[in-house]
This record gives C-alpha cells, sequence and structure tokens, in this order.
C-alpha cells in the first residue's frame, strides 16, 4: 500500500521555535529614517532594538511592552510637534521671533494697538436717523484713519439722553481699553429746559469719573438759545468752559459749530435732517471736519 503525499513532508520544514530570547542590535543609519522637511533634528520613530521570541515570559513580556510602549509614545510627540509646529508654521515663528527682537532692538513697539475714543453724548453723537456708517462716530473715525493714524471711535451716545443720563451710565462705558472720552451732552437739557444748575452737577459728576481714570477728555459744548434769556443763558454756556479748565480737557464751544459756518439758513437746512435738529450724512462731515484737529490733538495726549 502506498503512502500518501500528504503525509510525506521533507523534514527540512519541520521547525521548533527558539527557545531562548535572541536580541539584535543593528548600527545606527547614517541618515533620518523619516524623511521630513523639518528644520529641527529628525527624530528616530522607529526602534533599532528587536527581539524575537516565541512567547515572553513575565519579565521579558514587561521589557518588550517597555520598549514599545517608548516608542509609541516618543514617535507621539514628536508628531504632536510637528502638528504644532509645521514647517510652514516654523518658518513663520522665526521670522516672528526675528522681527521681535529686531523691533526690541530698535526701541519700535512690539504690537501696535489702536487708540481708543469714546464718543460720550446723546443723539448727535448717536447719528440719530442716519445708517451707523453715516453717524458721526464712524464719519470722524474714517477722518482720523485718512490722517494716518490708528483709532477706533467708540459709539456710546444715546438718543435722548440728558446729563443726568449720562452721568448714571459714564462708569461702566469707560472699561479698560478706553483711551479717550468725547463728551457731547446738554442739549436734552435744553429741549427740555431743565436748570443750568442740575447740568453743571451733572457734568461735573461726569468729568470726575473721567479725570479719577486719568483719560484725556474733550468737552464739547451746546450753547443755549438766546430767547432762554441773557441769565440762563450765561449760567449754561459757562459750564463747559469752567469744567473744561478744571480737569485739563479740550474745550470745544459748539458741538454743531460746523455747520452753522455754512452760512444762511439755507445752507443750514440742507445740512440737517427734516426735523432741524440733527445733522444729515453732509452735515455730520461738516461736524467732524471741523472738530477734527481738536480731536487729533486728544490722541496726542494719549500717546505723551
Amino acid at each position: 500500500m502506498s503512502v500518501s503525499k500528504a503525509w510525506m513532508l521533507p523534514e527540512v520544514v519541520l521547525s521548533n521555535p527558539p527557545i531562548n530570547i535572541k536580541r539584535d542590535d543593528f548600527p545606527e543609519p547614517e541618515g533620518p529614517i523619516n524623511p521630513s522637511d523639518d528644520p529641527f533634528t529628525t527624530s528616530n520613530e522607529i526602534p533599532l532594538n528587536m527581539s524575537i521570541c516565541p512567547e515572553f515570559a513575565d519579565k521579558e513580556r514587561w521589557t518588550s511592552l517597555r520598549l514599545y510602549a517608548n516608542s509609541v509614545i516618543g514617535s507621539s510627540l514628536y508628531n504632536f510637534r510637528n502638528v504644532l509646529f509645521p514647517y510652514g508654521a516654523v518658518m513663520f515663528r522665526n521670522k516672528l521671533v526675528g522681527w521681535m527682537l529686531a523691533s526690541f532692538l530698535s526701541g519700535a513697539p512690539v504690537w501696535a494697538e489702536p487708540v481708543v475714543v469714546a464718543a460720550f453724548g446723546d443723539s448727535l453723537t448717536q447719528g440719530y436717523g442716519l445708517p451707523a456708517e453715516d453717524g458721526f462716530p464712524a464719519q470722524l473715525e474714517d477722518w482720523l484713519q485718512a490722517q494716518g493714524l490708528d483709532v477706533t471711535i467708540i459709539n456710546a451716545g444715546v438718543s435722548g439722553d440728558t446729563t443726568a443720563g449720562g452721568l448714571a451710565r459714564i462708569e461702566w462705558t469707560l472699561t479698560e481699553d478706553v483711551d479717550a472720552v468725547i463728551v457731547e451732552l446738554g442739549a436734552n437739557d435744553l429741549l427740555r429746559g431743565l436748570p443750568p444748575e442740575e447740568a453743571r452737577r451733572n457734568l461735573t459728576g461726569i468729568m470726575e469719573v473721567i479725570s479719577g481714570r486719568n483719560l484725556p477728555a474733550l468737552l464739547a459744548g451746546i450753547p443755549a438759545p438766546q430767547n432762554y434769556g441773557a441769565e440762563y443763558k450765561s449760567a449754561f454756556d459757562s459750564i463747559y468752559v469752567d469744567l473744561a479748565d478744571k480737569h485739563d480737557a479740550i474745550y470745544y464751544r459748539n458741538f454743531l459749530q460746523g455747520i452753522g459756518e455754512a452760512g444762511d439758513l439755507a445752507e443750514v437746512a440742507k445740512l440737517m435732517q427734516s426735523d432741524g435738529l440733527h445733522p444729515n450724512k453732509e452735515g455730520v462731515a461738516r461736524v467732524v471736519a471741523h472738530i477734527g484737529p481738536l480731536v487729533l490733538e486728544l490722541i496726542a495726549k494719549v500717546e505723551n
């Protein structure tokens, strides 16, 4: 009876697993193992030591697991670094460090932040009846930036606000980022016929808060009309002069002075909205052009 070929296996293919662990140490490579465009030294992610064994004894299992863990952790840290600093980011970082060092050595500021001015007032400041981009804060900011200044104007105007309303909100209006203040209040006090001493008390409180923050200020007045009587007009108009002098603020006699210089009443009417109280876009532009040079003085106080 013949033997099946399935049982006629050559002995050369029969083998037993190695009994002892064999450890081979390969020589260090002459160049990087993994190609990279990272300017940092290329890290070796592949362990150069290999262990070959059929089974792990407890001690041998721990040793091999430790080698494997070291390899995985090292590779993960390397990849994490590459995520944080890919080549483009590294180049940017290097340039940034060089620029910061050059700026420091030359005495130039490293991070120049814009000057922040709060335009604090009523509807004349807020831009009543106008799109935001046509109001006083936006047009003043554009005018200042056209002069080459990096300035942000905060619209802190509230339509219908009186000096009492301004006093109630001045504390929380002056956030830490505010560098200077333009104060324009009093028109609604006049429209309501409020006593001048009340407006003086409120504006005094506003200016004291501003001075307490060591912020430079521009105080814009609103002259009382002649038909209120000479005594009322004198008492009201003097408020702005006195407070500007007391608090070392820049004094601007009439917030709407730029419109008043337009000439006759027909020309003035073209610069006002239909209510006759608030300037239109062109009227605001006149206001900005006239008060702008004094705002430049205000900003100069911030920078000094």
